[in-house]
């Protein structure tokens, strides 16, 4: 099973990561590291948001790498919401 995790951000999200973009990677290292993250990156053109992929039987996982994300406890992610996505192909689907 699967669950999305959509992460909207400040208009000068670019110039504003640099100082919590190498926390924010060990975070999403740590998450993979565990089998929890499965993929993770920011949408193009424009650069006004991103979406992380979990793998997993709950949420959680989801849920609480948002509650700890560098990006998002120094205000670089206006919000975020976590989605169930039922995948049919690939592996974890189910």
């Amino acid at each position: 099973m699967h669950y999305l995790l959509f992460y909207d951000v400040v208009e000068d999200y670019l110039t504003r990561r640099a100082q919590f973009r190498t926390a924010h990677l060990e975070h999403l290292g740590k998450a993979h590291d565990r089998r929890e993250l499965v993929l993770a990156g920011a949408l193009a053109e424009p650069a006004d948001g991103a979406v992380l992929v979990f793998s997993g039987s709950k949420p959680g996982a989801a849920e609480e790498f948002a509650k700890t994300d560098p990006y998002v406890l120094n205000g670089l992610v206006t919000t975020w919401k976590v989605r169930k996505w039922n995948t049919v192909i690939g592996e974890g689907s189910g």
